[in-house]
């Protein structure tokens, strides 16, 4: 098993409103990888207020740890495809 050096650049998400998701990077051996969290997990697991970007923001900000963590998990699992983390994955594997 080949061991991935994962990493999160402290930047802004950018919010996609045709999707409804947060996009942020993270880089895999200096490689960039794209990284999503849908706005419906942002609600229900990390207290968002609304879907405007300003609430889904604040929301990842504050959880921006656990965040990257989960996403870090999923990375490993499917190989360091671009991942997008939904609210089932919170509830079933947190």
């Amino acid at each position: 098993m080949v061991t991935m050096h994962i990493s999160f650049p402290s930047c802004v998400p950018e919010y996609c409103s045709r999707d409804l998701v947060l996009a942020f990077p993270a880089l895999i051996d200096h490689r960039p990888v794209q990284c999503a969290i849908t706005a419906e997990a942002l609600e229900d697991h990390f207290g968002a207020q609304s879907l405007r970007e300003e609430d889904l923001i604040t929301a990842f900000t504050a959880h921006r740890y656990e965040i990257e963590l989960a996403a870090s998990r999923m990375l490993n699992e499917v190989g360091g495809k671009p991942v997008l983390l939904h609210s089932g994955y919170f509830r079933f594997c947190t």
